[in-house]
């Protein structure tokens, strides 16, 4: 316990020095400081993502308001309202439990771009990443040996596909078909019992989880773009090839970083994705949250086009400095 006490100020060091270095570098590029609510009548749509429902402790009934699991709403709100390049740090709340790179409450960092493509964030993200290991050695704070030197590769989620399985994901966009493709050449993934229903994501899933995000722990930062068009989410479709969506990830010695969409405009097409995750998240998990009326009321105002992305701080400060827990706690 008195080895805990005497590393926590290092640890709280090392974050707070990364959290004044992600301001620094973007209030260097002109990007506005924002804050959000943490309470919310809508904390986001994700079918698999659960959110912490407020309480009236007199009452001991429940309130028609949610932490937040994402600031997304409001700085798309602040977006149609005429902000233009915004960031923002600040906690997040998921219900999930303690694990290694997973905590309830979590520091998020979140930033847009007005009228640039999403290919403008990739710049971004590797610039920041760079800066803020050049800060932080700076600094005098410990970095992680993998991390001196790295350097960014990107492979879309076809190339990736063939590279590591010889399979043409692009070619697998039936749900069956997918699952037969399981079935019969990769019988050590585990597949549910039968009569179990599952979406296309979730074979989608099933492969990547066990076939492929193994192998991810041996690049120091990955870069993976064009997801298959049904996990486009909050993303606008290539208009090019329209089998993918325009999305990318980065991954760091296997762990997921942060997740970046072309951020997509028309509500007809959003309200139809909606309507989707909402009835998956009352089948799997029998419960329904709020219409996202703040989302829906900004892009009705006028979403302009722009890009954004989320990164998850904690999980960056381990992934520089390799602290084995980053957490606050």
């Amino acid at each position: 316990m008195q080895a805990d006490i005497n590393y926590r100020p290092t640890k709280l060091r090392a974050q707070f020095e990364l959290l004044q270095a992600i301001r620094t570098f973007f209030t260097s590029r002109g990007f506005l400081d924002v804050l959000t609510p943490p309470m919310v009548k809508n904390p986001g749509m994700e079918t698999h993502i659960h959110p912490f429902q407020m309480a009236h402790a007199q009452t001991n009934s429940l309130a028609p308001w949610y932490l937040q699991t994402s600031p997304e709403f409001h700085m798309k709100e602040l977006l149609s309202l005429g902000f233009e390049n915004i960031f923002s740090v600040s906690y997040a709340f998921r219900d999930e439990p303690n694990a290694t790179n997973h905590r309830p409450q979590f520091l998020m960092l979140e930033w847009y771009r007005k009228n640039a493509h999403y290919t403008k964030i990739m710049q971004d993200c590797e610039e920041l990443f760079l800066s803020c290991l050049d800060t932080l050695q700076q600094k005098t704070i410990s970095i992680d040996d993998s991390m001196k030197g790295a350097k960014f590769e990107r492979a879309t989620i076809q190339e990736l596909f063939l590279d590591m399985l010889n399979v043409d994901i692009l070619n697998y966009l039936d749900k069956k078909d997918l699952k037969e493709l399981i079935e019969k050449n990769f019988k050590d993934v585990p597949l549910p019992v039968q009569g179990e229903t599952l979406s296309w994501d979730d074979y989608y899933f099933l492969l990547f989880l066990n076939k492929i995000e193994p192998h991810l722990v041996n690049y120091p930062f990955l870069l993976l773009y064009e997801f298959p068009h049904h996990l486009s989410a909050l993303s606008t479709l290539k208009k090019e090839d329209p089998r993918v969506c325009e999305r990318f990830e980065i991954y760091s010695k296997g762990v997921e970083l942060c997740n970046c969409f072309n951020e997509l405009t028309d509500l007809k097409v959003q309200k139809e994705r909606f309507k989707m995750q909402a009835e998956e998240k009352q089948s799997l998990y029998h419960y329904s949250l709020p219409e996202p009326t703040v989302l829906y009321n900004a892009m009705e105002r006028g979403l302009p086009t722009s890009s954004g992305i989320a990164l998850g701080v904690e999980r960056f400060l381990k992934i520089l400095t390799g602290v084995e827990n980053p957490f606050w706690e």
